[in-house]
């Protein structure tokens, strides 16, 4: 399957966020436990695209800043380290009960204690993104960009940033960019904004060429049937994926390409990690195998960014899957929610099977 990728771009990859700050304590011990805790910046669509970003491909974030905001600093700080563009407005904190940048409270867990999140999103400044402070013509007339990587995290996060996602989107349709979207429902964000979220996530997949999601995120943002086979069995699972989509596709067909992860979690620090894609009319499954797991966090996000790197480099369908399973496998060795590759040969060196030693 062949997808026609726009030449002469700036930048590969796009991704409009909301920054934020992920706290954890060291060696997996519990937050309440310890008084010890590291920061990092961190969010869920530049987690995607650091696998382009260290492998050396030009990538823009879209964001938002707290105006004067240490923590504004260090996040920039941190995406600079990462090879990423970035474009945004700082917005005045307007005093102490104002905007911040949101925190995300986790421990890794380990062995038999599984991992533990709290969300702190009162305040977020990454709420504010709005569409009247980016010049979308000139991001994706004049500079170009080869694919815009969507979240339902952004789309559903406030009417603002709904808004943003869709013209977004409709830009990048114009001018002839990719557009990927990974639907992410959150039911926390959807409460009291059905109807208006599901017209939004529905244009948006309706000019996808790249759908992500799971069998609940189809159900839930789209209404889609779920499928008929389901339950703690892969096999039953993946044929009931292969179900759904084929009724996601006939509603927009559109998209070429749709995939998702299969996880079945043994203990915290042992996966088994799969994946299963749809590339125009053939389906691609990597069969779930046990991966050794640091910090699961950012492990799907690992493998959306290993796929969009695949597509970006021009490779066979066969390879997409592979790399973002690889890339995923990759993400969950770190402490850090995105995966750092060293080079193509550290993440294919894990596809393979191989941890021996390269000198």
């Amino acid at each position: 399957m062949d997808i026609a990728l726009r030449q002469n771009c700036k930048y590969a990859l796009l991704v409009p966020t909301s920054m934020g700050l992920r706290v954890t304590p060291e060696n997996g011990q519990p937050v309440q436990s310890s008084d010890v805790l590291h920061l990092q910046a961190t969010s869920a669509e530049t987690n995607v695209a650091s696998i382009s970003s260290y492998l050396g491909l030009p990538v823009k974030v879209l964001t938002t800043f707290v105006q004067g905001s240490p923590f504004a600093a260090f996040i920039k700080s941190n995406l600079r380290s990462r090879g990423m563009d970035f474009e945004g407005p700082d917005v005045p904190q307007g005093g102490p009960w104002g905007y911040r940048h949101q925190i995300n409270i986790a421990d890794s867990g380990y062995g038999s204690r599984g991992p533990r999140v709290w969300n702190d999103r009162a305040g977020e400044v990454g709420r504010t993104l709005n569409v009247k402070d980016f010049d979308l013509d000139r991001i994706f007339g004049q500079e170009g960009v080869q694919i815009v990587h969507l979240s339902g995290l952004i789309a559903a996060l406030s009417p603002d940033t709904g808004k943003f996602c869709l013209e977004i989107a409709r830009a990048a349709k114009k001018y002839g960019t990719l557009i990927s979207f990974d639907l992410n429902y959150r039911a926390s964000f959807w409460v009291g904004r059905e109807k208006e979220l599901h017209d939004i996530f529905s244009e948006i997949c309706s000019v996808a060429d790249i759908l992500i999601g799971n069998e609940e995120d189809f159900q839930l943002c789209l209404d889609i049937q779920g499928p008929e086979a389901g339950g703690k069995d892969i096999a039953a699972k993946i044929e009931g994926f292969k179900e759904m989509i084929t009724r996601v596709k006939a509603s927009y067909p559109g998209a070429r390409v749709f995939a998702t992860t299969l996880r079945q979690v043994n203990d915290t620090n042992s996966h088994n990690w799969g994946a299963i894609m749809l590339a125009g009319d053939q389906w691609q499954v990597v069969q779930p195998r046990e991966i050794h797991v640091l910090d699961r966090i950012g492990g799907g996000d690992g493998f959306v960014g290993g796929l969009l790197y695949a597509i970006l480099k021009g490779w066979e369908p066969e390879k997409w899957i592979q790399f973002g399973w690889a890339s995923g496998a990759l993400a969950t060795t770190f402490q850090t929610d995105y995966a750092q590759p060293a080079d193509e040969e550290q993440v294919w060196s894990i596809w393979q099977g191989n941890a021996r030693v390269k000198r």
